[in-house]
């Protein structure tokens, strides 16, 4: 089924220069276009989204990528990165491994439990479509931003609370002082949750939009004062400020009793002398 689900994508791609439809930006080339009528969700493929004609694709095809950004719907080669092996990705794969094990080493009962309480945690995919997770899938999110928070792992799955989300109202960096500041609204990080502060190296005054670039730098617990100054974190990570060149950061926070996340809040600043 999966061969031949490909091969039907292969042969819609073969019609992208004698139909037009949706535009699709190619990266280095001419627009294309395309038309179909199935939904393909093998993640080693280029996901499909259907109505009359095809409205969306994302993900990867073959050697192509599928994407949106503000300029439209776009396709460009796929390009595999340098794995650089770094200690923050060393550990983030050792998390997951060590959950993995553990969900496994539950017992039925609580293997079951987890499988039934999905259904509290759905949530939407990348075209906004509702998406529940697996148990395993599940165990392994939450438990996963306990461990950023540096909080205790559950074992058995939570009533949905939500987290309440913090939002970032300035950061200042300040090259002289060696200050990285970040401010908000709120008095101070909300009772019963974690704040996770990450931020980017610096990066040219002319970028607007990061993602990858993006790693923890810290946490601050349930009533930490704002505003937050994290110079010494941010620098211990990446180094000196430089005068001039832009920062971003992001923050969100996760429910200590859950490990429930908000939603992230982002800003930008340029290091002042």
């Amino acid at each position: 089924m999966k061969n031949l689900l490909k091969m039907v994508l292969v042969h819609l791609l073969a019609l992208l220069e004698t139909m037009f439809v949706t535009p699709f930006k190619l990266e280095g080339g001419q627009p294309m276009a395309i038309s179909g009528g199935i939904t393909v969700p093998d993640r080693n493929m280029a996901k499909v989204k259907f109505s009359a004609l095809i409205s969306e694709m994302r993900n990867k095809l073959n050697g192509s990528v599928f994407s949106k950004n503000r300029a439209g719907n776009y396709l460009r080669n796929k390009v595999t990165p340098v794995n650089p092996q770094t200690s923050f990705q060393i550990a983030v794969r050792n998390s997951l491994t060590s959950l993995s094990q553990g969900f496994r080493s539950l017992t039925s009962a609580q293997i079951l439990s987890w499988n039934t309480a999905v259904a509290n945690f759905t949530g939407t995919d990348i075209f906004g479509d509702s998406k529940t997770p697996s148990g395993i899938n599940l165990y392994v999110k939450l438990n996963l931003n306990l461990i950023t928070a540096g909080q205790a792992q559950i074992v058995a799955p939570p009533l949905p609370a939500g987290a309440v989300p913090v939002v970032i109202t300035g950061v200042t960096a300040d090259f002289s002082s060696s200050l990285f500041t970040i401010a908000s609204a709120l008095a101070a990080v909300p009772a019963g949750h974690t704040l996770i502060i990450e931020a980017t190296p610096l990066v040219s005054p002319g970028k607007s939009f990061v993602k990858s670039e993006f790693r923890v730098i810290g946490t601050e617990l349930a009533a930490a004062a704002f505003p937050v100054l994290a110079g010494a974190r941010w620098i211990a990570k990446f180094g000196t400020l430089v005068t001039g060149q832009k920062v971003f950061c992001r923050v969100k926070t996760v429910r200590n009793a859950t490990g429930e996340a908000s939603g992230y809040s982002q800003v930008f600043t340029i290091v002042v002398p």
